[in-house]
């Protein structure tokens, strides 16, 4: 695996490496000694999929708080998105901070998003698959999550928002000053 860092601390992107031949190819798409040697989290309890049928789809920005705060391992399997990360560490140095990734199924390329941060993408295309490993269970009293159109932070989506749950629609703003979620 390729691990690249992003501007975002702890943030990664992982791009495949391929051993291939007339067939096609091989390549890891999760390593626990991989992961450890760059002091990722190497547990992960869940895989999650998401289907999304219309192109300007919006899922997110969520989050779980305390021991249920999770990493997560991002790849689009069908279509293209932007996926969009905010760390919500108050002592990271990229606190409060995003930073947009484009995944799609051409490129097989993956996002580790670590525990403390809000994870949310938009859909590119028609007819999106998303998959992503979670190293904690969904815990629904730890459950949380932030506006994607909240002004502080200035989130700026490719596309229009063409649909969106009634939950994530309705998280709380932000407000300035607030003590840190993390």
């Amino acid at each position: 695996m390729i691990f690249t860092p992003t501007t975002l601390k702890d943030a990664w992107l992982l791009d495949l490496e391929k051993r291939g031949d007339s067939r096609g190819f091989f390549a890891r798409t999760m390593c626990t000694k991989e992961f450890a040697a760059h002091g990722l989290v190497t547990t992960f309890v869940q895989q999650n999929t998401s289907f999304s049928a219309d192109k300007g789809t919006l899922r997110g920005m969520h989050f779980q708080r305390g021991d249920a705060a999770e990493a997560k391992l991002v790849r689009c399997l069908r279509g293209r998105i932007v996926d969009i990360i905010v760390d919500l560490r108050g002592d990271s140095p990229t606190y409060m901070k995003h930073e947009a990734f484009e995944l799609d199924d051409q490129s097989r390329r993956h996002l580790y998003v670590p525990p403390g941060f809000a994870h949310s993408f938009q859909t590119l295309t028609d007819d999106v698959e998303v998959s992503y490993l979670v190293s904690s269970p969904y815990t629904p009293s730890a459950e949380g999550g932030l506006r994607y159109c909240d002004p502080l932070l200035g989130i700026t989506w490719p596309l229009p928002v063409s649909g969106i749950s009634d939950k994530d629609a309705a998280w709380p703003f932000l407000e300035a000053g607030a003590p840190p979620i993390f």
